[in-house]
């Protein structure tokens, strides 16, 4: 096979895969388009950086220390989520992985490791067998149920309110001036929940009052 079929068809192979992971996987389960230019930007570019280097070694360093570096940076004007993370690790990993096997020639063996990484995740995100929770800080102005004794009133009103279902939730910070507390709720994360992980800011539940004049 020829240097150059050999570069253009790794490139599909690892694009293909990369497109499978984030718009059949990630995308449908948070509807998160920021992330999903982000995730095909670092595959894209991990892999042809990889590709122009010619030591296998070499290679793999620069690729998990590509990684290492925006995991440290964290793109610190917007911190991302762990389940973010977790999946940039998977779009960092799969060209450091797919550029190593292309030179090698082990193409079957890519092909299987490929498949069960996308197989993995996809089990997962359909929570086939598992029982996955979230959490969500809010901030809360019904202070009167905030105490000890009106706890399943909080949960009930909160559920309520989010249209979740609350396992717990952890009373934190409270601000008598405004009469606010911040809430920590712990809720199931079901698949009509995934609309919540594409919020950026904190959520705040408040009752709509008239002021007299």
């Amino acid at each position: 096979m020829s240097t150059y079929l050999e570069f253009i068809l790794g490139f599909l192979f690892n694009l293909l895969f990369a497109l499978v992971v984030v718009r059949f996987i990630y995308y449908p389960m948070t509807h998160n388009k920021p992330y999903v230019f982000t995730f095909l930007a670092f595959n894209t570019v991990i892999y042809f950086v990889l590709s122009f280097i010619y030591s296998l070694e070499i290679s793999v360093g620069v690729g998990f220390g590509l990684f290492a570096i925006f995991s440290i940076l964290r793109y610190r004007t917007d911190p991302i989520p762990i389940r973010e993370m977790t999946y940039l690790f998977v779009i960092a990993a799969l060209p450091v992985m797919n550029s190593a096997g292309v030179k090698a020639g082990i193409w079957i063996e890519l092909l299987i490791a490929n498949l069960a990484i996308a197989l993995i995740l996809f089990v997962l995100e359909k929570e086939w067998g598992f029982h996955f929770e979230a959490s969500k800080r809010i901030t809360y102005e019904r202070i009167d149920l905030i105490k000890p004794e009106n706890y399943q009133l909080l949960i009930n009103d909160l559920q309520e309110r989010t249209g979740l279902t609350i396992k717990s939730a952890v009373v934190g910070k409270i601000n008598f001036l405004r009469d606010t507390a911040e809430v920590k709720i712990i809720y199931e994360n079901g698949h009509e929940n995934a609309w919540l992980h594409t919020m950026e800011r904190e959520v705040v539940y408040t009752t709509t009052s008239s002021d007299d004049d």
